[in-house]
């Protein structure tokens, strides 16, 4: 395992495309979310959750993660370069295995780095918007134990974007095709639920991998969400495991 663990990691960190995805996740997640923060003002009792303000950029910086994630094996199905892999590690699911661990770190540290980032924009840029003590927001703040919730399970979500979209991609072989189901995936059922009405909205945010799992980043008004913050998790952690033992269990089953 250690070998095939240290191949794969090989793989990746020489590609270039790894690093410029990875640059892309932070630059583009922290870039989103100063802008929100900075167009986001105070108004009178609209009684705004700072914490998830922060980590809007989650929800575009997400994209890049999945493409990183999809990349690591689609590629090697399109050039053919499978078979030379699968020559040297014979055993598919410990394949499988390398390349979720590696997928998972590398979006473990980018996840990292960026929610850190959207949380120092958020405490430095909100309170020039009004959202300060004065009007009875606090800074936003680590310290604080929703926020500490809020900040983990943002880089756990991103993990386990990654660990879902590899699944896919395993599953589908395709570079483009896995993209675009993994976009589909994520965004399709959020639209969806803003054009039926309850109960059946509310069942989709339950259900649906990116709306179930988003909901880790509230920290206000807990009681009105879809689903429980950690439950949501759940939810993206079953899609994930899924994905991932159908992927392997179709990289097994059929020819490179």
């Amino acid at each position: 395992m250690r070998d095939a663990f240290h191949a794969e990691w090989t793989k990746l960190r020489t590609l270039a495309s790894t690093y410029w995805l990875l640059s892309g996740t932070v630059i583009l997640t922290v870039g989103v979310s100063t802008a929100v923060a900075a167009t986001t003002h105070n108004t009178s009792g609209s009684g705004q959750d700072l914490t998830k303000l922060s980590l809007t950029g989650v929800y575009v910086g997400q994209t890049l993660i999945a493409v990183l994630a999809v990349l690591a094996i689609s590629e090697e199905f399109g050039t053919g370069m499978i078979c030379a892999t699968l020559t040297a590690i014979p055993r598919h699911l410990v394949l499988l295995s390398a390349k979720a661990t590696n997928v998972a770190c590398l979006a473990f540290v980018s996840g990292l780095v960026a929610i850190a980032g959207c949380l120092v924009a958020g405490r430095t840029v909100l309170p020039n918007d009004g959202l300060n003590p004065a009007h009875g927001y606090a800074l936003v703040s680590i310290a604080h134990g929703p926020t500490l919730r809020a900040a983990a399970g943002s880089v756990i979500y991103l993990v386990l974007i990654a660990l879902l979209s590899l699944g896919v991609a395993t599953a589908i072989r395709d570079t483009a095709v896995s993209i675009g189901a993994m976009l589909g995936l994520l965004y399709l059922p959020q639209l969806v639920a803003q054009v039926v009405n309850e109960p059946l909205r509310r069942h989709i945010q339950q259900i649906a991998p990116m709306t179930a799992g988003l909901v880790i980043q509230s920290t206000t008004n807990l009681r009105s969400l879809p689903i429980a913050p950690w439950a949501g998790l759940g939810v993206l952690a079953a899609w994930a495991v899924t994905s991932l033992l159908i992927g392997g269990l179709l990289l097994r089953l059929r020819d490179a």
